[in-house]
C-alpha cells in the first residue's frame, strides 16, 4: 500500500461562518488538517479532533500543530532576505521556528520559474512545503515532486476543484504528497477527501487457489468482526490459519432466508487466525472496539475500517485447505450457511456448499511474518 496521502482544508479568509462551515465540512469529510489564522485556532479545537496549522502572526508562542510562514503571516520583526520577492516569507523566523523544535510550513504562490526555484529552496528548511500555482500549475508541481522526491519534506498542492486534486495526486505516478482544498463548495471538498482516498490505496494481488480439502471438526471458539462500516458483495477480510496464505473471508451482507444480514459483520475465523490489518498481521482473538481493520473487495481494492465489536462464541468449526500453486494453505471458519467465501469471479459462496475442486480468491505472499510484520526468513506453519 502507497504512503498515506493527506487532505488539508483551507479557512483563512471570509467571515467565521463561511470559516466554520469549510472547517465543520472538512471534519465531517475526514480531512487531516485545516489551515487559519492563528485566532482561530481554540474555536477549531472546539470544533472537532484535527490537526491544525496556522499563519504565524508574530503574536507569542502559536498554539497550532504546524506554524505557517507565507501569506498571511506577519514575520518576526525582521526584514525578508533578498531573494524572497514579495515579502510573504521571512527565512529568518522559518528557521528559528525549526530551530525551536516546531513543526512548519512554507506557503508559496508560484508566479514564475523563480518562485519554483525559491520553493525548492523553502523545501529545505520546513515540513510541509505549500505551493499554489498562479497561472501555471501542473509544471511547476512537477518539477518540485521530480526534484524533491526523496526528501523529508511534505508537498501540499493547492487545489480548488476535484478535478485539479487528481491531477495534483497524480503527476509523475508518484503525486503530491497531499492537497489543500480551498472552496466554499461543501460537495468539492466532500469530494476531494473522497478521491484521496481512492489514490491512497493499492490494490492487493489476490490469488485463485483450489479447495483442497474439507473437514468437519469439534467445537471452538470463533470471532465475529463488526465493523463501523457497511459491505457489499464480494467484499470481506483476508483471514488465515499462516500468516503468509489469507482466504478472503466474505461479510455477511447476503440476505438469507434463515437469518436477517449483517453488512457490517465478518464471521472471521477461530481465534489463532490472523488477519491482514494494513502492512501487518494481528490475530482474531486480540482485536477489540477502536482497532483498525481491512476490508478487500473481491478485485483486491483495501479499504480501512474500524472494529465496532468482537464477538467471540463456541460453535462448530470445519477446516477448509486448499492449494496455490505447489502450497497448501488452511484457515478454520464456523461451520453454517452463513459464512462464505469468495470464488474466483468476485461472488459468495457457502462453506456449506463448498465442494473439493472448487476454486476461491487468496492472498498469498513468499515472504513469512513475524509479530505480524513481513520478514526475509523461512517460517514453517502447518
Amino acid at each position: 500500500m502507497k504512503n498515506s496521502k493527506s487532505v488539508w482544508i483551507k479557512a483563512d479568509e471570509g467571515g467565521w461562518e463561511s470559516r466554520k462551515e469549510r472547517i465543520t465540512s472538512g471534519l465531517e469529510s475526514g480531512a487531516d488538517c485545516v489551515l487559519v489564522n492563528e485566532e482561530d485556532v481554540s474555536k477549531v479545537r472546539e470544533l472537532g479532533k484535527i490537526k491544525v496549522a496556522a499563519f504565524y502572526q508574530g503574536r507569542g508562542n502559536s498554539t497550532a500543530d504546524i506554524i505557517v510562514v507565507g501569506k498571511n503571516s506577519e514575520g518576526d520583526g525582521g526584514k525578508p532576505l533578498p531573494g524572497d520577492f514579495d515579502g510573504s516569507i521571512d527565512l529568518n523566523l522559518l528557521r528559528k521556528l525549526s530551530r525551536e523544535g516546531k513543526e512548519t510550513g512554507a506557503y508559496i504562490e508560484i508566479k514564475g520559474k523563480e518562485y519554483e526555484r525559491f520553493a525548492a529552496f523553502l523545501a529545505e528548511i520546513c515540513d510541509h512545503l505549500i505551493v499554489v500555482g498562479v497561472d501555471w500549475k501542473v509544471i511547476p508541481l512537477e518539477n518540485l515532486i521530480a526534484e524533491l522526491q526523496g526528501g523529508d519534506v511534505d508537498i501540499i498542492a493547492g487545489v480548488k476543484n476535484v478535478e485539479e486534486a487528481e491531477t495534483a495526486l497524480e503527476t509523475l505516478e508518484q503525486g503530491s504528497d497531499g492537497v489543500l482544498v480551498d472552496t466554499d463548495d461543501i460537495s468539492v471538498i466532500k469530494g476531494t477527501a473522497g478521491t484521496v482516498l481512492s489514490a491512497d490505496v493499492e490494490p492487493i494481488g489476490l490469488s485463485v487457489a483450489k479447495v483442497s480439502k474439507l473437514k468437519s471438526l469439534g467445537m471452538g471458539d470463533r470471532v465475529c468482526v463488526d465493523t463501523c462500516t457497511l459491505m457489499s458483495t464480494g467484499e470481506g477480510m483476508l483471514v488465515g490459519s499462516q500468516s503468509n496464505g489469507l482466504f478472503l473471508i466474505h461479510s455477511e451482507s447476503e440476505e438469507s432466508p434463515y437469518v436477517a444480514s449483517r453488512p457490517f459483520r465478518v464471521n472471521a475465523g477461530a481465534v489463532h487466525a490472523y488477519v491482514l490489518t494494513g502492512e501487518k498481521t494481528r490475530y482474531l482473538s486480540e482485536l477489540e472496539s477502536g482497532d483498525e481493520v481491512l476490508i478487500v473487495n473481491s478485485e483486491g481494492i483495501p479499504q480501512k475500517t474500524i472494529v465496532g465489536r468482537v464477538k467471540i462464541e463456541k460453535r462448530p468449526l470445519t477446516l477448509v485447505e486448499a492449494q496455490v500453486g505447489e502450497n497448501r494453505i488452511k484457515t478454520i471458519l464456523q461451520n453454517a450457511e452463513t459464512i462464505k467465501l469468495v470464488s474466483k469471479d468476485g461472488k459468495p459462496i457457502s462453506i456449506t456448499e463448498l465442494k473439493e475442486g472448487d476454486e476461491i480468491l487468496v492472498y498469498y505472499e513468499d515472504a513469512a511474518r513475524h509479530f505480524g510484520i513481513k520478514i526475509d526468513e523461512t517460517i514453517i506453519e502447518k
